[in-house]
């Protein structure tokens, strides 16, 4: 049975179909990482972070906050009077961080798990952990520098 050439010119051809496949695909993916990428850059896309500051007693013990002003800034207390900065952004794809429950600093994006006591990765697909800032403690503030 050989189709109708009426049904043949409605068909399209199977090179249409691939390109078609092919751009669909690259859209997709392109929408998939579009929430992968830090939130504020400088210069060659990297991260800024000079200027962030927290209240030290916004600060839990144990846990830490995120601070989006600054470029995205993760900074914690993992014992008490001791603190310490990390960039949120996540070494894997780029993504933000988005949460610090329970010691553990998590990516949204797609699940890395980070030490709050050091910024060390707990569980991938992140093969790093979080970069650490320099930062120091000003009166009644972290500053990250």
């Amino acid at each position: 049975m050989t189709p109708e050439h009426g049904d043949q010119a409605a068909r399209p051809s199977r090179r249409a179909v691939l390109h078609g496949a092919a751009a669909l695909g690259l859209g997709g993916a392109a929408l998939a990482t579009a929430g992968c990428a830090p939130s504020s850059t400088g210069a060659a896309g990297v991260p800024t972070t000079a200027g962030a500051t927290v209240a030290k007693s916004d600060v839990p013990v144990g846990g830490g906050v995120i601070v989006p002003s600054g470029g995205g800034v993760v900074v914690v207390q993992p014992t008490a009077g001791q603190f310490a900065a990390y960039s949120s952004v996540c070494p894997h794809q780029g993504c933000t961080v988005n949460q610090i429950h329970d010691g553990f600093i998590s990516c949204p994006c797609h699940g890395s798990t980070f030490r709050v006591s050091d910024g060390s990765v707990v569980m991938g697909p992140a093969q790093q952990g979080l970069t650490p800032l320099p930062s120091k403690v000003h009166g009644n503030d972290v500053v990250v520098s």
